[in-house]
């Protein structure tokens, strides 16, 4: 499996607050892997480095073996990274189609807004909303806000999507649809980062996880190996937890 990502010692400052630091990690082609971490870990941050939104204090970003660490938010979208948000803000004034066409208008060169309406109407199907296109984004629920987010990030044609707390809020049915929808991107061969505070959806979509802890990494394997990590249980999962997991394995 080739790498589309590979982080270098990357790290960002803000003052003398180190959120991220000397972060190295790759992920692999196709990859669905998990990114947890208690609050505050630096998870967020890391993407918003990742993706241009902060530019990284120390280190290099790659992506598909090109140095991407002063690009910008829009030539990142450009070159094939997309992210959804973990506070959904869609634009409350415009429909639930035009939100999705201006996320293609902005990430892809030399389309026309025509097009971008038939690439939004082809992802609305795809997530279940194309009854509420016509609807303006400020009338959906939460459900339908996370699903309008999605559909915004599949837009910009991405080959690397960071999914950023998709599921929190949800009820377990609508969680087993976002896992159905993410499922369906990674058969498409779209690498999947995903940020998840829900355990039981990291140990059943992700074939690898990745642990911060105040910035840095503290653990890289399998959902199972992770689990069964003291550092990890102690940082994040708690014992209780981890009773539970190695009793269900």
């Amino acid at each position: 499996m080739a790498d589309v990502l590979q982080l270098q010692n990357v790290g960002r400052r803000f003052g003398g607050l180190n959120a991220v630091q000397d972060v190295s990690l790759t992920v692999g082609a196709g990859e669905i892997l998990g990114l947890i971490g208690p609050n505050g870990a630096g998870k967020t941050t890391l993407v918003n480095v990742i993706t241009g939104v902060h530019r990284a204090s120390s280190g290099r970003v790659l992506f598909e073996g090109r140095d991407i660490t002063r690009l910008a938010p829009y030539q990142t979208a450009r070159i094939g990274l997309a992210r959804t948000f973990q506070i959904v803000q869609p634009f409350p004034d415009l429909t639930v189609r035009d939100n999705v066409a201006a996320a293609a208008l902005f990430s892809q060169k030399g389309i026309s807004p025509k097009e971008a309406r038939e690439i939004a109407s082809a992802q609305l199907e795809f997530v279940g909303l194309q009854k509420q296109a016509d609807h303006f984004a400020h009338s959906l629920t939460l459900a339908m806000r996370k699903r309008l987010e999605l559909a915004k990030a599949v837009a910009m044609k991405p080959k690397l999507l960071f999914l950023d707390e998709v599921n929190a809020g949800l009820n377990s049915a609508e969680v087993e649809h976002a896992l159905a929808l993410i499922r369906d991107l990674a058969s498409r061969g779209i690498t999947i980062v995903l940020i998840e505070h829900l355990m039981q959806v990291v140990m059943s979509v992700c074939s690898r996880v990745v642990v911060l802890q105040n910035g840095s990494l503290i653990a890289d394997g399998s959902p199972q190996e992770i689990v069964n990590q003291p550092e990890v249980v102690a940082a994040y999962l708690g014992k209780k937890y981890a009773q539970l997991s190695a009793a269900k394995s």
